[in-house]
């Protein structure tokens, strides 16, 4: 259930250009689940207010001695609060939410995923490292342009360390990175790069329309609806 929390900045963490990572100290321990969300409270005194209150993504796993959320920095006000956050401040969170997590017991998963849709998934495959599942996993990570890659030194750190499948694919121009291709994710893409794929629970997070572009996508391949889990990031 979600619980109001006091958390301390501790540090700022740049992903990309654009986007930035905020480590935090809550007071008191917040249990969450790989996958959930929780809202950051910039407004006290008016907690219906959409423009400074938000829902961000846990981007670290459970168990770890901090929390996490990461952000693509706007001009929006709500974007200009973080900005302005520098460690020791306080600010006040509302946490867990969400129901589209990941479970020990779920052993063969894939993710489609763009842009900032990638917070939650690194949740779950750190998770999944810290506590060495062994779980075969998928990933398709679809940006505009490889500096918009955020969190790959990671995400090919776990990859190594957990044989995790991940294909980087940049839409805006040929990547010069081999190890990425130029392109989208359709229904060749994931055909090609995911193997097993009926075998598999399907994770899809990120803003409405890329949730149902590839909800639609999974379905048009043969996947159960029952093996599709999404959540969408509304009012990011």
């Amino acid at each position: 259930m979600a619980e109001l929390v006091r958390v301390k900045l501790i540090e700022r963490i740049s992903r990309t250009p654009t986007v930035e990572s905020f480590r935090l100290s809550p007071q008191k321990k917040v249990d969450f689940l790989p996958g959930q969300f929780l809202q950051v409270i910039f407004d006290e005194s008016n907690p219906g207010n959409k423009e400074l209150n938000k829902y961000l993504s846990f981007s670290c796993a459970p168990g770890k001695p901090y929390i996490e959320f990461t952000k693509r920095l706007s001009a929006s006000g709500f974007s200009q609060k973080l900005r302005g956050l520098k460690a020791g401040d306080e600010l006040l969170l509302k946490a867990p939410m969400g129901a589209c997590v990941f479970k020990d017991s779920d052993k063969k998963i894939a993710f489609l995923i763009g842009g900032i849709g990638i917070t939650p998934v690194i949740s779950i495959v750190e998770y999944i490292n810290d506590k060495a599942l062994g779980t075969d996993a998928g990933l398709l990570y679809s940006n505009r342009n490889e500096d918009e890659i955020a969190f790959k030194k990671e995400l090919d750190g776990w990859k190594a360390a957990n044989n995790i499948n991940i294909s980087y694919l940049v839409s805006e121009c040929e990547p010069k990175d081999k190890t990425c291709y130029f392109g989208v994710i359709n229904a060749d893409v994931v055909k090609e790069r995911i193997c097993e794929l009926h075998t598999r629970l399907m994770f899809i997070f990120g803003p409405p329309k890329m949730v149902e572009a590839m909800k639609a996508l999974s379905l048009e391949l043969g996947l159960s609806e029952n093996n599709i889990k999404t959540e969408s990031f509304v009012g990011y």
